[in-house]
């Protein structure tokens, strides 16, 4: 029994011998062992650029956010402002309904009313200024379909082609846009305009 024995021990002795020693597993250079210096330092370098992203898009917020309550502060007048034009429309009209003879031999109190509605129209262009909003009065301008809409061609040889040469109704603007385009007659059939520097 004791040879039986001696050839268990050798037998197990070779069989551990012939089973491979499992050492630990091999690290990648780019993925550091958890809690080593590598790693702790590629933690740092990960939060620090998420932490100066954070703050580029904090920073863009804030320049987005105070150019829009800018434009709120100008443009926010815009559908009020939009319905008041109307009414220094309405004022013009009254105006240009009185031809410039009856005002002369008007009475007293006629004059006094056409005087307080030159006075009221003033008035309300005054406050529209206060507020962002200029009346466009382009007789004798270049025509510029970014401020003034064409209504007709008015064939004149004595004026540059392009040129407005009646208002048909102002236009106004609100800060840098458009409220309304001044609608207008402009000129045709006179000398072109000369193309300007940078073409």
């Amino acid at each position: 029994m004791t040879e039986s024995n001696g050839q268990n021990d050798n037998h197990d002795k070779t069989a551990a011998a012939a089973e491979p020693v499992v050492s630990k597993p091999y690290v990648m250079p780019d993925d550091p062992e958890p809690n080593s210096v590598e790693a702790l330092q590629k933690e740092a370098a990960d939060a620090r650029d998420r932490t100066l992203r954070t703050l580029a898009e904090m920073e863009n917020l804030r320049k987005r956010t105070q150019k829009e309550v800018a434009d709120a502060r100008v443009y926010g007048v815009s559908k009020f402002a939009g319905d008041i034009v109307d009414i220094a429309d309405n004022l013009q009209r009254a105006i240009d309904a009185v031809p410039a003879d009856a005002k002369e031999s008007a009475d007293a109190g006629l004059k006094a009313f056409i005087e307080g509605v030159e006075l009221t129209e003033r008035s309300l262009l005054s406050a529209l200024e206060k507020h962002g909003v200029k009346k466009i009065d382009p007789t004798g301008e270049k025509f510029d379909p970014n401020f003034h809409q064409a209504m007709y061609e008015v064939p004149d040889a004595s004026v540059i082609s392009g040129t407005v040469v009646q208002v048909v109704q102002a236009g106004y603007t609100i800060g840098e846009r458009v409220l309304r385009p001044a609608l207008v007659g402009v000129s045709k059939g006179g000398a072109k305009a000369a193309p300007a520097a940078s073409e």
